[in-house]
């Protein structure tokens, strides 16, 4: 009776912290989800274009953001402790940090597009492509900023604020796809790099938002959040670039493989980057809503460690497994019973829409496993592992999954859906080391405690 009671207890805190992030990212991802569909009114180039496009960017966007991340379990363990001074230290370096972060990343793409020339994909979707691609880097900037604000808010437990300020920015980001994409209201129709603009302006907006909420929240008065140079300390940079470098490489491990499976579906066609495209859509919905889960899960292991109660910090971890496995099931029914209706949003292309039918089984099947990775991923950067999940990730899907989805693809004549059983079989195996890990590693805490 004792475990089912701390079950619930666990459940209620870990939802009540999980729904504002879950609903932040839903936001995010169905903004995605309306920009290709707007885009995919254009055609399938334009929507191929913005495939390409976006598997570049999304990869660099979230090696920064892994690298901000690395804020919230530090400031969630110092809240845990009881000391505020170290919650402000945080802040400020994770500041600096994460604006340099933004200007090199920013670089890196720019100096890195003319690459796409060279990547064997039609050239008449690389030529949309570049423009979009350079509008779009210019966003990560202020998306720095903003998730600086955002993971020290988090890391607090204050995670609503966040929310409302990413879904209105998303609803203003759809309106103003609305309005460049196709030139309403007196604008010149400016097509996918509308799109990129709209992205631009809203992340602008989300900034400012979220730094505003910050300084002015009642909340956050107990911390010292002026910008003073001569307070740093050099050992707290490299605590912060210790967890976020590799949380960082996590994600780009991860989504950098999806988006070499763009790449390779590129060189299948135009249709099946197209169709890449939309699955990738669909499924980043429940994989961003499952992140918000698991960033519950990083910010309340990471205070339960602060606090030294490993009892907890088990119970904490385990039930944000079993809530995630609960959550993605559902969305294997829907993905596997909706395969022939949900490429319709998008497009009515009939061969697009029937190779995406295909791949909507395989993202139906790997539904759980991917949830189970991505909490498992919160709940151990919650204890500042983070070296051992990203080696997992490295393993998982740079050496078995990628190869072998290539194999099936190009040499064993399964084609498009040869790519993502290999990404299946890449998810299953990380769900299945990161839970045993945690398992593991909170067990051997446990025993050293008691």
């Amino acid at each position: 009776m004792l475990q089912q009671i701390n079950f619930q207890k666990h459940f209620s805190k870990t939802f009540l912290l999980a729904y504002p992030v879950m609903l932040s990212q839903l936001g995010q991802v169905l903004v995605g989800v309306a920009d290709s569909m707007m885009v995919g009114r254009l055609g399938a180039e334009p929507l191929a274009a913005a495939s390409l496009a976006n598997s570049i960017f999304f990869v660099v966007m979230m090696f920064g953001t892994g690298v901000s991340m690395a804020m919230t379990p530090l400031v969630a363990a110092a809240d845990g402790e009881g000391k505020p001074r170290r919650i402000t230290r945080v802040f400020s370096h994770g500041l600096i940090i994460n604006t340099f972060s933004g200007v090199i990343l920013f670089l890196l793409i720019v100096l890195g597009s003319p690459l796409l020339h060279h990547m064997e994909q039609p050239e008449q979707v690389v030529k949309l492509a570049i423009p979009f691609l350079g509008i779009i880097t210019i966003s990560l900037l202020p998306l720095m900023v903003f998730q600086t604000f955002r993971q020290f808010a988090e890391g607090l437990s204050r995670t609503k604020e966040a929310m409302i300020i990413t879904i209105a920015c998303n609803v203003v980001n759809v309106f103003l796809n609305w309005v460049l994409i196709y030139g309403n209201m007196g604008f010149e129709p400016m097509g996918l790099n509308g799109a990129g603009w709209a992205t631009l302006i809203s992340r602008i907006l989300m900034a400012i938002a979220m730094a505003w909420f910050v300084y002015k929240s009642k909340h956050f008065h107990p911390y010292d959040l002026r910008f003073d140079l001569k307070k740093l300390y050099f050992p707290m940079f490299s605590k912060l670039l210790k967890i976020g470098v590799p949380t960082g490489f996590q994600f780009v491990f991860e989504v950098g493989a999806f988006s070499a499976a763009a790449i390779m579906m590129g060189w299948i066609g135009v249709n099946a980057l197209a169709s890449h495209q939309i699955a990738i859509n669909l499924a980043s919905i429940s994989y961003m809503m499952a992140s918000g889960l698991s960033a519950a899960a990083m910010v309340r292991v990471g205070n339960q460690l602060g606090k030294n109660d490993i009892k907890s910090l088990r119970e904490v971890g385990f039930t944000a497994f079993a809530m995630v496995a609960m959550f993605m099931i559902g969305f294997v029914f829907v993905f596997i019973g909706l395969r022939n209706y949900l490429p319709l949003l998008y497009i009515s292309d009939v061969e697009v829409v029937t190779l995406t039918s295909g791949l909507l089984v395989i993202a139906g099947l790997f539904q759980l496993s991917d949830g189970i990775q991505v909490v498992g991923l919160g709940a151990l950067r919650g204890m500042s592992d983070v070296k051992v999940p990203t080696i997992i990730t490295l393993i998982a899907y740079w050496v078995i999954a990628l190869p072998l989805g290539y194999m099936l693809a190009f040499h064993w004549g399964v084609g498009a859906r040869g790519v993502w059983y290999g990404l299946l079989i890449g998810l299953t195996l990380t769900g299945g080391m990161l839970l045993y890990r945690f398992h593991q590693l909170s067990l051997k805490l446990k025993n050293e405690a008691s």
